[in-house]
């Protein structure tokens, strides 16, 4: 006997049900795995075509690997006392480390600094230990402890790599935590329902887990790289990405289902009218992501793929998973809750969107003056936000040993010692080389290397190529230190003959600097572009488009100028990362436009039906309550990176979730529908609507 109708309609929900179960089962525990393909060696995310990195390449062709410095620091126990007499044992506790794990190359002698008060020695590390390199500097410790009398403390690039490290220590369970009931406590509230929420974080967690299976199959591979960064931005992303979409999905299916009786017509109705904003908006921020693979940076160009896996996933959960569940369910979904038809005429009811949507029809361009007046004046403090780098006693938000250490190296070693610039010149042109290094403005000293590994003594020569360390006055991370290898690249360059490159972690940090800029030079128009191309195919309009580019580049621009101000004096910090004001606004445009995406689609079906300014004021009132929720719960998942102690994902997660609020709040609820109104069917230009009399029908629905 054939299946009836009915029990034939639930074979696709109950299947699609079942898949998503099996992925939850089988590739959820991924989403706590990541950190096993993941590296925080800063050394693999440089840029690809930088001067500093070139250097890398021919460091090894003088057989010495790229390694990873570990500076031991020696100070008095009790008062600062001069420790010339402890120099020794210093040497000899170095010394005692040549065969230890990890180390790779020769170890320097005991520094004794000019004001005889503190010792360095500097202990070189094979850059990929992973999780090894923590006991590796806890051998270093105690085997520098046995000098009497001292404080040992570890300061370079190990010690600040495994701070990062510990940093990111416990980013899967902590931050998905975290998320997860912020978004639940704001279902709750939004809802007032126990199910649906519970079914809409149960629906973003399996699209993690399976975005984080795919993502650790391919960089298991080799195929895409993830660090601690890319690793929580992607979990922040997919369970924001899916809530919002699962949001716009069961608003809709609400709405049918208080108008129909058959949960199967509802679904697939809510579906009809919503998978075109849903895929858009996904697209936006997918392409939006996928642009930073033109990045220089590898870290970017990580970002993209993942990304783009993690909102391909949440928009898959989102039309496959939740539609099935909401079929079986029906309306005991929004149990306690009853669904009930939409405030959608503006006419009727005293709610706030109502309110909001009668301000915006009798004084249109008084709103979008004051709206647009506020945004420009905090863009207006944009230029503020320095973009040179995040110094080292600001990386952490939170004490580090390695920050501490540092301050003590630099209170009495010329600021570059254990990290110095790198050059590698011809070896015809080592007197000149040496002596140009030498003359350079913020120099403090400049030797060949010699076949030891060290400066001083006979230099090495490869290949007609011989290796410089250049120590610089100030400390490695600083901006004077940055202008010094400027300064230093256009003297070497000159020298005739020289073929100088200048490379180290000075240097790397000012390619970083400088391709930073570059980057946003070239992805912010492409980006802008994608995003223009996916507004004109879904509203079938130019300057609609137009205006919403604009709109959400603005909020940009003042979520940069507001942050100018929070950033220095709220949370102290003199600096951003180069990254982070391409990541905010890739972040903040592309899922700043979701949001006028979500509108500006209602607002086009109402306007088919009842004129263009029926349609916007009809279009705010119905998307008001769901965009607006859905802001919220995107901020506070964006929010939820601060939990994680560095400035870069704390910078980035007050730029996207202020950003987030203001786009929601200003740009979505006022600014974009009173230009609009103003503007009435010319703001739709030149599509159907532009030819229609504002407040009369364009034709049938569509």
């Amino acid at each position: 006997m054939p299946p009836s109708p009915r029990r034939a309609r639930l074979l696709v929900p109950l299947l699609l049900l079942a898949v998503w179960l099996g992925i939850g089962g089988g590739l959820g525990p991924y989403a706590g795995r990541l950190g096993e393909v993941a590296t925080n060696d800063q050394a693999a995310f440089l840029p690809r075509s930088a001067e500093s990195t070139e250097v890398i390449a021919e460091q090894r062709a003088f057989r010495q690997e790229e390694t990873l410095p570990a500076v031991v620091v020696w100070t008095d126990d009790a008062d600062d006392a001069p420790l010339a007499d402890r120099r020794a044992a210093a040497g000899r506790a170095l010394a005692a480390l040549a065969d230890a794990p990890g180390v790779a190359g020769r170890i320097s002698p005991a520094v004794l600094s000019e004001d005889g008060r503190a010792l360095q020695g500097v202990v070189p590390l094979r850059p990929g230990l992973g999780d090894e390199l923590p006991d590796a500097l806890d051998g270093i410790r105690a085997a520098a402890e046995r000098v009497p009398g001292t404080t040992v403390q570890l300061a370079g690039p190990a010690a600040s790599q495994a701070d990062l490290s510990d940093a990111f220590a416990g980013i899967d369970g902590l931050l998905l935590g975290v998320a997860l009931v912020t978004v639940l406590v704001i279902l709750l509230l939004v809802y007032r329902s126990v199910l649906l929420p519970l079914l809409i974080i149960l629906g973003s967690v399996f699209a993690l887990g399976l975005a984080c299976a795919i993502v650790y199959a391919l960089a298991a591979r080799d195929v895409v790289r993830v660090d601690g960064q890319v690793q929580g931005i992607l979990s922040i992303l997919v369970i924001g990405a899916a809530t919002d979409y699962a949001l716009l999905v069961t608003a809709r299916y609400r709405e049918e289902l208080a108008a129909r009786t058959d949960r199967f017509a509802a679904v697939t109705a809510a579906l009809r009218r919503s998978w075109g904003a849903v895929v858009a908006s996904a697209a936006t921020v997918a392409l939006g992501l996928l642009a930073l693979l033109l990045s220089d940076l590898t870290n970017n160009r990580a970002l993209g793929p993942v990304g783009a896996i993690g909102i391909g996933c949440a928009v898959l959960s989102s039309l496959t998973f939740l539609p099935a569940v909401l079929v079986l369910l029906g309306r005991a979904a929004y149990w306690p809750a009853k669904p009930r038809p939409a405030a959608v005429d503006p006419r009727n009811g005293t709610g706030v969107w109502q309110r909001i949507a009668a301000l915006v029809d009798r004084a249109p361009r008084r709103v979008w003056a004051v709206s647009l007046a506020g945004l420009l004046a905090c863009a207006a403090f944009a230029p503020g936000l320095t973009s040179r780098g995040v110094p080292l006693d600001e990386i952490f938000v939170n004490d580090a040993p390695s920050v501490a250490a540092q301050a003590t190296l630099g209170r009495h070693f010329p600021g570059g010692s254990g990290n110095p610039a790198v050059v590698i010149a011809d070896a015809g042109r080592l007197p000149r080389v040496v002596a140009t290094a030498r003359a350079t403005e913020g120099v403090a000293a400049a030797a060949a290397v010699g076949a030891s590994g060290r400066p001083g003594g006979a230099p090495l020569v490869v290949d007609g190529r011989v290796r410089v360390d250049v120590i610089l006055r100030d400390a490695a991370d600083s901006d004077a230190a940055k202008d010094t290898v400027a300064r230093l690249r256009t003297a070497l360059h000159a020298v005739p003959g020289a073929d100088a490159e200048v490379g180290g972690y000075t240097a790397q940090r000012y390619d970083t600097l400088r391709t930073a800029e570059r980057d946003r030079g070239l992805i912010v128009p492409v980006v802008l572009a994608i995003i223009f191309v996916i507004l004109a195919l879904l509203l079938r309009s130019l300057l609609m488009p137009a205006l919403l580019v604009a709109t959400v580049a603005l909020n940009f621009l003042a979520t940069l100028g507001v942050s100018a101000l929070v950033f220095p004096h709220v949370f102290g910090f003199t600096g951003t990362d180069p990254s982070v004001p391409l990541y905010g606004f890739v972040f903040l445009v592309a899922l700043g436009v979701d949001y006028n995406i979500f509108l500006m689609d209602r607002v086009r079906e109402e306007s088919l039906r009842h004129g263009v300014r029926q349609g916007v004021l009809r279009g705010l009132v119905s998307t008001g309550g769901v965009i607006t929720s859905a802001g919220v719960v995107l901020a506070a998942t964006f929010a939820a990176l601060g939990v994680i102690p560095l400035a870069f994902l704390v910078q980035i997660a007050f730029i996207v979730a202020f950003g987030v609020l203001l786009d929601t709040l200003v740009v979505r609820s006022l600014l974009v529908p009173a230009l609009v109104r103003d503007l009435g069917p010319r703001a739709w230009w030149p599509g159907r609507l532009a030819r229609s009399r504002d407040g009369d029908p364009a034709g049938p629905r569509t």
